[in-house]
């Protein structure tokens, strides 16, 4: 037998009464018998672990994977949306922060000499939204499984630059904790020599792709109740 450690966010954290707990399992146990006795001990928890994400170690797992003892295994929802580092040439920053967003200052952090254009995404908290069903928002709540998403922000970051060279600054910011309507939430960043380098669509690749991988999440609190809201992206083998 072997012992791992289980963390639950948002929704899962909800339904299984706990953030956390440590399980025995037969040392040949992949992710699929530990959704099997997950089941057993957490009943609530049955309805949602179809959609739900598994990781082990910090990367995405799936049924047939095998869990090592010892392991970190973290479920989750698909994702809904600090640390710093630098590269050898350029610099990349990513984080996932309580403090608030200084625009002005992160976009300064990543302009070089060379850099003659940015191109800039960030969030805001609605206090009104009109698409889908119209609703008012008093607050949001965003929450992250903090190293996952640090490494998963400097695999986007990798991402980027093998997508477009020629961008040589990269920012990538999360806010967790309460925000209210009107606060940045996010920061994507991306500076090049020139605004024809792909640099506007390295900016929106970095914001889809941390909506896909990068595991945060967020709760919509209103006059109409609270609700966490989930996306829909199913990560494949490797991302």
């Amino acid at each position: 037998m072997k012992q791992i450690n289980v963390l639950f966010f948002a929704t899962l954290k909800e339904r299984a009464g706990v953030d956390r707990a440590q399980l025995e399992l037969p040392d040949e146990a992949r992710v699929r018998d530990l959704k099997v006795r997950l089941c057993q001990d957490y009943p609530a928890l049955e309805p949602a672990l179809d959609s739900t994400l598994v990781s082990v170690n910090r990367e995405f797992a799936f049924d047939e994977d095998p869990i090592p003892a010892g392991a970190e295994v973290a479920l989750f929802p698909p994702v809904s949306g600090g640390t710093e580092s630098s590269d050898e040439v350029y610099p990349t920053i990513f984080a996932i922060t309580e403090e608030e967003l200084d625009l002005n200052a992160l976009v300064q952090s990543i302009t070089l000499p060379s850099t003659g254009a940015a191109c800039l995404f960030t969030g805001m908290v609605r206090a009104l939204t009109e698409r889908g069903e119209p609703h008012e928002t008093v607050y949001l709540e965003y929450e992250a499984y903090k190293p996952m998403a640090e490494a998963k922000m400097r695999q986007v970051a990798d991402e980027i630059r093998q997508r477009w060279p020629s961008v040589e600054g990269i920012a990538l910011v999360q806010r967790i904790g309460r925000l209210d309507p009107g606060t940045p939430t996010v920061l994507i960043a991306c500076t090049a020599a020139h605004r024809d380098t792909g640099v506007f669509e390295a900016a929106r690749y970095g914001i889809d792709r941390l909506k896909e991988i990068v595991p945060v999440w967020k709760k919509e609190v209103g006059p109409q109740g609270e609700t966490w809201v989930e996306g829909d992206y199913i990560p494949q083998p490797g991302e």
